[in-house]
């Protein structure tokens, strides 16, 4: 279809062209008779060798002037249609080119100056999300011995609790495993259940008890420390990939590490999965997050997004002015792309990282 569209401008220009051509024939052959420029010919064969002449002459020209002029307005429509796609994949940074000063190039002027609005936007959303990762910081040091004290309500109350009791049954079972063996077998198998119970609940308090920010670290150092302990605990394989030259603003980063984070509580809690993997690339002027699973997959609808938490992962991503797309359906795993805008700060740090490299 867009192929169709873009022989279209060019056909119609010929068509114009061959128009204007046969019209312009019209009004010189008209103003020859009447002046008595126009002679009548000798014979039948002149007479239509110079009909045809008079035709394909001017339906040529026209022809070639249409396809020249319609082909001039097409490259330049393109350039600034290309352009407009780039932007809309992230990369604002992309120049418009130079395409005249007549109308078109007024209109790529224009849009010039709404890419430097747009990208200023962007670049204040990014200031503002690092203020805000600020003041949460500030937040957290302020709530931190309140935390602590929850969480060891909740060791006391629930995994203390277990392991007193598989302590209690386990005594038991000395007592009674010569007196009477079946009531024996039911007290360890009463064991076994307890313990997977405790297991689950102190998986469940990990999630919890890793730090919401980084605390200092860089991205990839905090991602790393995240799986690695994952990976002793958890028995699901995580493979983590990250580019050397990602340098990023520490709002973004907290962000990108709440959001893989979120993702990987997700994973483990409703995926089944035994496998995810987490790549975060720079593509040109976007950093590239996919996280993928090879889960059970779910079908995408509003009450997942709340449930599952992707309505907040998508604030997050629209916080840092960047864009955020799931794929998942039942028995497909899921996969989540984001997509982040390099401005200013962060992709002169990151050019600059490498040229020193």
């Amino acid at each position: 279809m867009e192929t169709e569209k873009k022989a279209n401008m060019i056909t119609r220009h010929m068509r114009e062209g061959t128009l204007l051509g046969l019209v312009v024939m019209l009004v010189v052959l008209y103003l020859l008779y009447t002046y008595g420029y126009l002679k009548p010919f000798d014979s039948w064969k002149n007479r239509i060798e110079a009909g045809i002449t008079l035709v394909l002459l001017p339906i040529g020209l026209g022809a070639i002037y249409g396809f020249f002029q319609g082909y001039r307005v097409k490259r330049r429509v393109d350039l600034v249609r290309e352009t407009l796609v780039n932007w809309e994949k992230g990369s604002l940074t992309d120049v418009m080119p130079d395409i005249g000063e007549d109308e078109v190039g007024r209109l790529g002027e224009q849009l010039v100056k709404i890419s430097k609005r747009w990208e200023d936007q962007v670049s204040s959303l990014q200031r503002l999300s690092t203020n805000n990762a600020q003041l949460a910081e500030q937040a957290r040091v302020t709530a931190i011995v309140e935390e602590r004290q929850r969480l060891a309500r909740e060791l006391h109350d629930a995994v203390s609790q277990q392991l007193f009791a598989i302590s209690m049954t386990a005594t038991a079972v000395g007592r009674t495993l010569d007196k009477d063996f079946d009531k024996a077998q039911r007290q360890v198998a009463l064991i076994e259940e307890m313990s997977a119970v405790a297991q689950s609940e102190m998986r469940a308090l990990l999630l919890h008890l890793r730090p919401v920010y980084l605390e200092g670290k860089a991205l990839e150092q905090g991602l790393k420390d995240l799986i690695k302990e994952l990976r002793i605990k958890v028995p699901m394989e995580i493979t983590f990939e990250m580019d050397d030259d990602i340098h990023l603003l520490k709002g973004i980063e907290n962000h990108l590490f709440r959001i893989v984070q979120e993702a990987m509580s997700n994973t483990l809690r409703h995926s089944k999965a035994e496998k995810m993997d987490i790549r975060i690339h720079r593509k040109q002027n976007t950093v590239r997050v996919m996280l993928r699973d090879d889960g059970i997959g779910f079908e995408l609808d509003d009450k997942k997004q709340t449930s599952y938490g992707l309505s907040t992962m998508q604030e997050r991503v629209t916080e840092i002015g960047g864009s955020v797309q799931f794929i998942t359906a039942p028995g497909k795993g899921t996969r989540i792309e984001i997509v982040v805008p390099l401005i200013n700060d962060e992709r002169k740090r990151g050019d600059g990282d490498g040229n020193t490299d």
